[in-house]
């Protein structure tokens, strides 16, 4: 892993991370925190996932959206940042922010309150979320970090994307264990879904192929209370 000063404050379930010359907290929430900004990046919140489902004849459980937005503040609580970064699919269809409840959206508000807030558009929401205030945009340039929802295919220094949520495996002990991890070559860096409802894809499978330098490919397994630096070389399919 990169060296950082120990003059950063670091909480329990975070580790570390240097992307293009920034530092950066990858927590095991499932958040990145960059410090010198006072900035906090989140992908795939996917919110009213399990309404969008509903209205498709699929039956699921509606605590979605409370349980991710119970999880975010919990970030928001922890960081205090000034500003957040939503990096796309924060609402997992386009209407989903109009079928936010009233006391959801009233919690949603109060956690953007005094904030710069950022909606990055997404595939699964292109467009900016009804009457939620906030800024709308494509992506978003900040520092040396360009901040975007499905990475770019060719080389991009300093890119923080979503889109594929990455997930790793390794095997140890002739134990597999598969977690939902931030993939980075020092570079970029593929972020975590955060949903509730989201899923995962291994950072081996072919989606990711030219993203990263192999050699340099580390993943920042989330556990429970923290986050394991994994180095590519460890890494299995699956």
């Amino acid at each position: 892993m990169n060296f950082v000063p120990a003059t950063v404050a670091v909480p329990d379930a975070a580790e570390l991370v240097v992307i293009a010359g920034e530092r950066a907290v990858c927590d095991a929430r499932g958040v990145l925190y960059f410090p010198e900004m006072d900035m906090l990046a989140v992908s795939d919140l996917h919110l009213e996932k399990g309404s969008s489902l509903a209205r498709r004849g699929a039956l699921v459980p509606p605590y979605d959206t409370i349980a991710t937005l119970a999880r975010l503040q919990e970030a928001l609580d922890l960081y205090r940042p000034r500003i957040v970064v939503s990096l796309g699919d924060s609402f997992h269809d386009g209407e989903g922010a109009t079928r936010l409840h009233p006391a959801f959206r009233e919690r949603l508000e109060a956690m953007m309150a005094g904030r710069n807030w950022f909606w990055i558009a997404g595939n699964h929401d292109p467009d900016a979320p009804a009457d939620l205030p906030g800024d709308t945009v494509r992506e978003l340039a900040i520092g040396a970090l360009l901040f975007r929802h499905e990475p770019s295919r060719i080389p991009v220094e300093g890119e923080i994307a979503g889109h594929l949520h990455p997930c790793a495996r390794i095997v140890q002990r002739g134990r597999s264990v598969r977690r939902r991890c931030f993939a980075s070559d020092g570079t970029r860096m593929v972020m975590p879904a955060f949903g509730a409802y989201t899923g995962s894809l291994n950072v081996l499978d072919r989606a990711y192929a030219g993203l990263f330098r192999r050699e340099s490919l580390m993943a920042y397994m989330m556990g429970r209370d923290r986050v394991f630096a994994i180095a590519g070389s460890m890494l299995r399919p699956g």
